[in-house]
């Protein structure tokens, strides 16, 4: 069984709980401070799917802990990304999502202009034209990020013209 296949069988506590661990050894390796706060922030953050604003991510530690302030909820966001358990999506609309980087595939996104709806996608073609349009242009691929900007089922519904 691969590592994909693994981490399908994994309960979202679980993978929250080892994310978690995972950011404390990396704080602990780094010799940076694992406060109450920054452990609090990091369950909840290791707890939500998908991709959610800084704005999200405060209101749900908001509703666990209600001290904790926004700036340092900002802050661990911000920290999460730096050591790489994180990642900052731009779609474009002046908000940054965030995510979870783990053990899975690569995977691009497609994101509503209207409700900022973000569907990842995986397609094996795609990835196989990048990396050959860099080469063909002398370039070694190092990393890439696909954002393809649209309109949801949802919002085209609503709106007579959806452009």
């Amino acid at each position: 069984m691969d590592q994909n296949q693994d981490a399908l069988k994994k309960s979202p506590a679980k993978i929250a709980e080892e994310g978690v661990n995972h950011f404390l050894m990396l704080m602990n390796q780094r010799g940076l401070n694992t406060t109450k706060q920054r452990i609090n922030i990091a369950k909840v953050f290791f707890s939500m799917k998908g991709h959610h604003s800084l704005e999200d991510i405060y209101q749900r530690v908001h509703q666990r802990v209600p001290s904790i302030g926004q700036t340092t909820v900002y802050r661990t966001v911000k920290l999460l990304c730096d050591i790489g358990l994180a990642e900052e999506l731009q779609v474009g609309d002046g908000f940054a999502r965030y995510e979870i980087v783990s053990a899975k595939q690569h995977h691009d996104h497609l994101v509503c202009k209207y409700c900022g709806k973000t569907v990842e996608f995986h397609l094996p073609e795609v990835e196989k034209i990048q990396q050959e349009l860099a080469e063909s242009h002398g370039f070694k691929l190092l990393d890439h990020h696909h954002i393809l900007l649209g309109i949801c089922p949802e919002c085209a519904k609503k709106r007579k013209n959806p452009v």
